[in-house]
């Protein structure tokens, strides 16, 4: 199991603990200093069934600054969240073929 984590964030803090309490130890990405690759992000949106514009955090200053009111591909969403991780939305859980946004934290329980 990997959790794609900030540390900062208090969703992303409550999904690491709930999966801790079951006694799994999962495998941690600091995703804002190890930014996932193009392939990853690829991979991780097909594995949680979403659009790229569908993970991008909307309230992030970035995102108001630089993306509101436009319209991206999929490939652009993608390099947005590549070049701005904070567009990112946080926590992702992955398991096997399978990843849950950790919004709300219970969503995990799924993966477990």
């Amino acid at each position: 199991m990997k959790i794609y984590h900030n540390p900062r964030c208090r969703k992303s803090r409550e999904t690491l603990q709930l999966i801790q309490s079951k006694k799994v130890e999962p495998e941690v990405v600091l995703y804002l200093e190890k930014i996932p690759t193009k392939k990853e992000m690829k991979d991780l949106l097909k594995k949680l069934n979403l659009k790229a514009s569908e993970l991008i955090r909307k309230t992030e200053a970035v995102y108001k600054e630089q993306y509101k009111n436009k319209t991206l591909t999929e490939s652009q969403w993608i390099d947005a969240m590549l070049e701005h991780p904070k567009l990112i939305e946080r926590p992702i859980v992955v398991k096997g073929d399978q990843a849950v946004l950790g919004r709300p934290p219970e969503n995990v329980l799924r993966l477990l």
